[in-house]
């Protein structure tokens, strides 16, 4: 009968992730290799790597896809329990949060880009929708950036009065909306333009000007302003 050791001890020493990554760097290996020296160990069949490109694959080799992964999505695979899930989710998440550091973020927000910039990493891997507003002062400085309400798949409730008290407080004299589309569509539907459009009137009335809105998706965003669509 013949048998195969799935063990990565086993391995040439350049094959092996972690040995790989003190040879040769970090920028050698592959997403599968990173991701076993996370996991750690496979099964009795399989080895860590073996497990890490099965887990890949399912997330169609895309890192995206591979974040919006849940603990229970993770544990569906064999060899991979609670900890070794929670291990991948832990390290994904300092990834996101990486991009959040003070000088990665704009001060000033000067065009749609600074406002991707801004909540890009906020808005990642999630499946749900959420409702942003950016109060900005006279020189468009960012004073605060509000999460203004959380929702399912295909929408969340912006309410305006929620909105405007928030800006109000913290004395911003414009603003900026900016919410995501888990579906992937970038193109606004009739409730975000008219939305934004409610949103303009009611911040003349309290003088605070509306500048822009921002839909997010994990491919990109759309900018009402920039399209030249941004209520007068």
């Amino acid at each position: 009968m013949i048998t195969t050791n799935h063990s990565i001890k086993t391995w040439a020493e350049d094959d092996r992730p972690r040995e790989k990554m003190a040879l040769k760097g970090r920028s050698a290996l592959s997403d599968s290799e990173l991701l076993a020296i996370l996991l750690g160990s496979g099964t009795r069949s399989k080895s860590a790597v073996d497990l890490a490109q099965e887990i890949m694959k399912d997330a169609q080799f895309d890192l995206n896809k591979l974040g919006k992964f849940s603990l229970n999505e993770l544990k569906k695979f064999s060899g991979v329990g609670t900890a070794k899930a929670i291990t991948l989710i832990a390290a994904l998440e300092l990834g996101r949060r990486r991009t959040e550091t003070p000088e990665n973020l704009p001060l000033k927000i000067s065009s749609s880009k600074d406002v991707y910039r801004l909540l890009k990493s906020s808005f990642m891997d999630l499946q749900h929708e959420e409702f942003y507003v950016i109060g900005l002062n006279s020189g468009n400085r960012i004073i605060q950036t509000q999460l203004i309400s959380k929702g399912g798949i295909n929408g969340t409730v912006a309410d305006g009065k929620v909105i405007f008290k928030h800006l109000i407080d913290m004395k911003a004299t414009a603003c900026i909306f900016a919410h995501n589309h888990p579906s992937g569509a970038l193109r606004p539907s009739n409730q975000d333009i008219s939305l934004t459009k409610r949103f303009k009137e009611f911040g003349k009335l309290v003088d605070i000007s509306v500048l822009d809105h921002v839909i997010f998706t994990d491919n990109g965003y759309y900018s009402f302003s920039d399209e030249g669509v941004m209520p007068v």
